[in-house]
């Protein structure tokens, strides 16, 4: 602005032939960075592709290399990583071409002023130190659009990763308590479902009308097929999901009256799919109940039948576990998941095939810790391991979101239905 200024003072009339180049400026800037722009924002779609791939093909070499698929693996890497050199070409050539084309304007500019100024030195008697001077304020006019056009690939660079991030940061979270939502105090464990009804879409339902309910201390046992929504119940459970139809109550509390904070820390869960921390055996186990004491973690190992195998490790309850505990093998890593529920005191607890990663002794094992485990809280059970949930107070066999057959072990055997085949191994495979 004070260079503007400055020109009008001058020489109105060059600062008017200076100040007229703006507009080609700003249309030709226009017009290249948004080519370019789209071209930055394809690179950072393209790099996500290349880096989401190696690391996945990475994590997973051990099943490229059994099944040979090396040549294909090499054949998508080099196609992700030939789409990302075109993107990135063509993003890199945009962006070059802008700072050169302004400073040729800039040049361009420079030329004209000097011609007229000449001119108007011949005709209208202004003088030579007055172009001297304006020809300087010129250059200093155009540098500052000259140096962000320099740096315009870093801009649009960063602008592409970060809308990419904003996006990522823009995603719905979870829905927020709300403002009259309690606390759990005191849980009995008393859960019951009443016609819930879910779907993760509305074009297709999970659950339909599924009622059921566990007096506190109960082992409540879900099997079926793959698919059946076995797991879903339990993720409607710990408000993982809202339930669309229906009502779910805790101690005569509805679900979604309960802050979440509160109503996990009520519930202690072992998935089939584990997951350690890095760190020692003992704060994986401890991450249960964090206040609880080293006694308490060796005597929740105990309960799990983890004890044996953590006292042979290299460092015993100190070892460090890395990796997401790949120095342990897969069975191991369940029991110091089980371990981990042991701990909590929660008064509700979920199994989701948590025996299933285990051989058929040390799970003869663990249904002992289970049962101490068990003792005195509600119990939500995922099995395909039938024996595991023959003494259950209830079963529920789901089928298609439906629950088709409820009772005890003896009542559902004696009505030869589907779970008698499943329990016989006489199930049609699908």
């Amino acid at each position: 602005m004070g260079t503007v200024v400055l020109m009008l003072y001058t020489n109105v009339i060059l600062a008017l032939i200076t100040i007229a180049t703006v507009p080609i400026m700003i249309k030709l800037l226009s017009k290249i960075s948004s080519k370019s722009r789209a071209y930055f924002k394809e690179q950072q779609e393209s790099i996500g592709k290349l880096n989401g791939y190696v690391e996945e093909t990475i994590t997973g070499q051990k099943v490229v290399k059994v099944f040979c698929h090396e040549d294909v693996a090499r054949s998508e890497f080099k196609e992700l990583n030939v789409e990302l050199r075109e993107k990135q070409i063509k993003a890199q050539f945009f962006g070059g071409m802008i700072m050169p084309i302004m400073a040729q304007i800039s040049t361009i500019t420079y030329a004209v002023v000097a011609c007229v100024g000449g001119l108007l030195c011949l005709t209208s008697g202004f003088d030579i130190g007055g172009i001297a001077v304006f020809c300087n304020y010129s250059r200093q006019f155009g540098r500052p659009i000259n140096e962000l056009s320099n740096q315009i690939n870093i801009i649009f660079s960063a602008l592409a990763g970060a809308e990419r991030v904003f996006n990522t940061m823009d995603k719905e979270p979870e829905v927020e308590d709300s403002k009259d939502a309690v606390e759990l105090k005191d849980v009995k464990g008393r859960v019951v479902l009443e016609n819930v009804t879910f779907g993760y879409n509305k074009d297709m339902t999970i659950l339909k009308n599924i009622s059921l309910y566990a007096h506190p201390g109960q082992k409540i046992a879900f099997v079926g097929s793959t698919g059946a929504g076995k797991t879903t119940i339990t993720n409607l459970l710990t408000r993982f999901y809202d339930i669309c139809e229906g009502n779910i109550t805790i101690d005569d509390i509805p679900l979604m009256s309960i802050k979440k904070d509160s109503l996990r820390s009520s519930i202690a869960m072992v998935l089939q799919d584990t997951h350690l921390f890095t760190g020692t055996v003992m704060e994986n186990i401890r991450y249960g109940r964090l206040d609880a004491t080293d006694e308490e973690v060796i005597e929740a190992a105990k309960t799990a039948s983890a004890h044996s195998f953590i006292r042979k490790l290299p460092d015993g309850y100190n070892t460090m576990l890395v990796g997401d505990g790949s120095n342990l093998s897969q069975g191991q890593r369940q029991l110091i998941s089980i371990a981990r529920a042991s701990i909590s005191k929660a008064p509700i607890l979920i199994l989701d095939e948590a025996t299933s990663s285990v051989d058929t002794r040390t799970e003869k094992h663990i249904e002992h810790g289970m049962d101490r485990l068990m003792k005195d809280r509600t119990t939500f059970v995922i099995a395909h391991r039938l024996s595991t949930v023959r003494n259950s107070n209830a079963i529920m066999v789901l089928e298609n979101g439906e629950i088709i057959e409820r009772g005890e072990h003896d009542e559902l055997v004696a009505q030869k239905g589907r779970y008698y085949e499943l329990y016989t191994g006489l199930s049609e495979l699908d």
